[in-house]
């Protein structure tokens, strides 16, 4: 199974298309949606193409292949746009033998570790940076942000297929990628 994630949208309307296109490009059976979808939030400017109602219309159209978690610029108002779940802090999926804990990242972080066994996976968000290594025990991912990356970092998204994690910008020019 191949599994595409996200992070970071705050909007972009321009940027969420470039994904999905990558999406169907790349033959994913789900897209982990890590938070942040709609607002872009105080402290960030405003992304490309900023249309969070049309985000949200876009996204309700994937809504049976999104499995999303709550960031800290999501509301409750936005749920009332959004037609799949996206209130939990966190949520957990099995693969190949690990679980990978889900997180936008403003409370479980590398910083906040939630309870994981060796070799289990911590995917975030928030911090807008991409990220694949290994720390201590556990595995730290991050697909960076898709509209308003940070430190010089392109658009990314990231794929998990068969225990390799990629980020890749949104040309598929793979940025880091690890291997369980």
């Amino acid at each position: 199974m191949k599994i595409f994630f996200i992070s970071d949208i705050h909007g972009s309307l321009f940027f969420l298309k470039k994904a999905l296109k990558r999406y169907r490009e790349e033959g994913a059976s789900y897209i982990v949606m890590l938070g942040d979808a709609l607002y872009h939030g105080p402290r960030n400017p405003l992304p490309e193409e900023y249309k969070p109602q049309e985000v949200a219309n876009l996204l309700n159209e994937y809504k049976d292949k999104i499995i999303a978690v709550r960031g800290n610029c999501d509301s409750e108002v936005d749920q009332m746009l959004i037609e799949y779940p996206m209130m939990a802090d966190y949520s957990i999926i099995l693969y190949n033998n690990r679980r990978l804990f889900l997180t936008h990242g403003h409370i479980y972080n590398e910083d906040n570790m939630p309870n994981l066994s060796e070799n289990d996976v911590l995917v975030q968000g928030h911090t807008h940076l991409p990220v694949a290594k290994k720390h201590n025990r556990i595995y730290v991912l991050n697909p960076g942000s898709l509209s308003l990356p940070k430190e010089k970092n392109p658009n990314s998204y990231a794929i998990l297929q068969d225990d390799l994690f990629q980020i890749k910008d949104l040309e598929g020019n793979v940025i880091k990628e690890i291997k369980f």
